[in-house]
């Protein structure tokens, strides 16, 4: 049987959620939600006063970055207008939550519909 494969973005890991509760009622199965970035990793683990405390790089403070292969990388994103406060990008994109769903072919328009409903943007 031929697959097709929907990535989805949402704004809220709670609109991903309701949009893959409906498509699981509706019979499909194969759903995962994941968070998506610019940098990897999840940043530093607590709120620490960059005063006081110890950071690894503006850009795992400000941006939420891990950079493990060295220093060069979190510089040259700490160089970008997102890591100031100064960027205003407003709601453009798909947003940082993706929804992924293998469906059936035959009901790919389906999946979709009920993905849009949720407000994903395909």
């Amino acid at each position: 049987m031929k697959e097709r494969n929907i990535l989805a973005g949402f704004q809220t890991v709670e609109a991903a959620e309701k949009a893959a509760n409906s498509l699981r009622q509706a019979g499909f199965d194969t759903i995962q939600i994941a968070h998506i970035g610019q940098y990897p990793g999840d940043g530093i683990e607590q709120i620490t006063n960059p005063v006081t405390g110890e950071i690894p790089s503006l850009a795992a403070l400000t941006e939420a970055g891990d950079f493990p292969t060295g220093r060069d990388a979190s510089v040259l994103a700490a160089a970008g207008p997102d890591a100031s406060g100064m960027a205003d990008r407003g709601d453009v994109g798909l947003g940082n939550i993706l929804l992924t769903a293998v469906v059936p072919e035959n009901r790919g328009d389906e999946a979709v519909q009920i993905i849009r409903s949720h407000g994903g943007e395909i």
